[in-house]
């Protein structure tokens, strides 16, 4: 007996698990901070050139839409800082039992979103 197999994929009922959703949000949050890297060095070396363009970028990132950004930036950085650790623990050999890959993944998601939130908050 055959078994149907479906002629394509649908993305919406593929339940992935926890690690493979960390894994994926890793690789996105990487790809994100290549790609706000040279807006990142633009607004580190305005702000660092005089105390009038200080000023000036200062203004720029009061803009709620800008403050937006940069808290997702923010995000994807203590994201992928906190998987990356979870996976050169996994690298080593440390933490691949189901169960520890699971809490560990839920351990790398919520501390990035903590972080987030208390750096995110004391810079607001």
């Amino acid at each position: 007996m055959q078994k149907k197999r479906p002629k394509h994929l649908d993305i919406g009922k593929i339940r992935l698990p926890i690690p493979g959703i960390v894994s994926i949000l890793h690789r996105i949050s990487g790809v994100a901070l290549f790609f706000s890297l040279p807006l990142i060095l633009w607004l580190l070396a305005g702000s660092l050139s005089s105390e009038a363009q200080f000023e000036t970028y200062r203004a720029v990132v009061a803009f709620p839409l800008v403050k937006l950004v940069l808290l997702g930036l923010l995000w994807a950085f203590m994201h992928h800082l906190c998987a990356g650790v979870r996976f050169l623990l996994l690298d080593i050999h440390q933490g691949l039992e189901l169960e520890t890959a699971r809490a560990t993944a839920k351990a790398a998601l919520v501390a990035g979103i903590v972080l987030t939130l208390v750096i995110g908050g004391v810079l607001w």
